[in-house]
């Protein structure tokens, strides 16, 4: 891989990075580590999103198969790993968040996309969530002749650092230059709209896959939600007839607990003509409306499905959006039947 100059602009550089074997283990291949960190940057505001890119050496195909976090709760709210055709800035560092929230007083950092194109979500981490690993043989293809030519980290700081403080919170990639058959991808499945004051509330997304023409194998899902969920579920939906739809449990989890990808126990496929759909089950104590949006005071409904295919793309699509509450639910969902109402939202 290559890395990033901070200094302006993005240039071609001489490998820096320390090659480490962190697994001899039971893979048939070197695995390496590279090191994705902020560089040492400074906070001004509240709910700052921060991007740092590294650009990945075109010459070669690289796998990544594990992302060990470096970093904890109390610092970053959250952190997202993008692959890019190209990133959002030049910069070495960027405010990436919301645009609104880029119109701040606070002008430490230009404002831009994580990716200026090509954008997939790769990894995501919250909640002191510990190292995830693939599965031996699956990785994630970046360079060579994939659309993958930047990695993009993304970091959310919910609060402002003093003026003594720095922070290098990222991601030390786990990777091999091993050609791999299966490779991985993220599809994530999330709502817009608002949860009413002293309220439960379901907010809830399908997604239909028609003609996707291969055959995707969940094996990892992750949830994110901000301080008022309470369970979030995820499913396979699959037709059997007209009038019958199985519902096959993907995962489901408290949002509170690290929000960690964790495995999905059944062995279960995606082919053309099912359905993903997920809910997350809110419960409001606020005597205000809580909007979906991007600050730690709004609330956010995700569900990320972490998948392999073999000898093939990844799937195009990777992000599937209701309009949320009041405007969507399962219930008024016409290509819905079988709904689990109860099982959805209990643990």
């Amino acid at each position: 891989m290559q890395s990033v100059a901070h200094s302006g602009s993005l240039v071609s550089l001489v490998v820096v990075m320390v090659f480490a074997t962190i697994w001899p283990s039971a893979e048939s291949y070197q695995v390496d580590k590279y090191s994705l960190l902020m560089p040492n940057v400074r906070p001004k505001k509240m709910d700052l999103y921060l991007c740092t890119p590294i650009r990945i050496d075109p010459s070669k195909s690289y796998f990544i198969v594990g992302f060990e976090p470096k970093a904890h709760g109390h610092t970053s709210h959250h952190m997202l790993l993008y692959g890019c055709s190209e990133p959002g800035s030049e910069d070495p560092v960027w405010n990436c968040g919301e645009m609104q929230m880029a119109s701040s007083k606070h002008k430490s950092y230009m404002h831009s996309n994580p990716c200026k194109s090509g954008s997939n979500i790769m990894y995501a981490w919250a909640r002191d969530a510990p190292t995830l690993k693939l599965p031996n043989g699956v990785g994630f293809k970046v360079g060579g002749d994939s659309q993958i030519n930047y990695l993009v980290l993304q970091v959310h700081y919910h609060r402002m650092f003093k003026d003594d403080e720095t922070d290098n919170s990222g991601i030390y990639l786990h990777y091999t230059e091993q050609q791999l058959d299966k490779q991985a991808g993220v599809y994530l499945l999330a709502t817009n709209g608002r949860i009413p004051p002293n309220a439960i509330e379901h907010m809830e997304t399908s997604c239909p896959l028609y003609e996707i023409g291969k055959v995707i194998h969940p094996f990892a899902y992750r949830v994110h939600t901000h301080e008022l969920g309470k369970v979030v579920a995820g499913y396979r939906v699959k037709n059997i007839n007209k009038d019958v739809q199985k519902w096959d449990l993907l995962g489901k989890r408290d949002p509170m607990t690290p929000q960690m990808f964790y495995p999905i126990e059944n062995n279960i496929t995606v082919e053309s003509g099912d359905i993903l759909a997920a809910r997350c089950t809110m419960e409001s104590r606020r005597d205000t409306v809580t909007k979906i949006g991007a600050t730690s005071d709004d609330e956010m409904c995700n569900f990320y499905v972490m998948y392999w295919v073999e000898g093939t793309e990844p799937l195009e699509q990777q992000l599937c959006v209701s309009e949320g509450f009041p405007r969507y639910y399962w219930d008024s969902d016409p290509y819905l039947t079988n709904i689990p109402d109860e099982e959805a939202s209990i643990l």
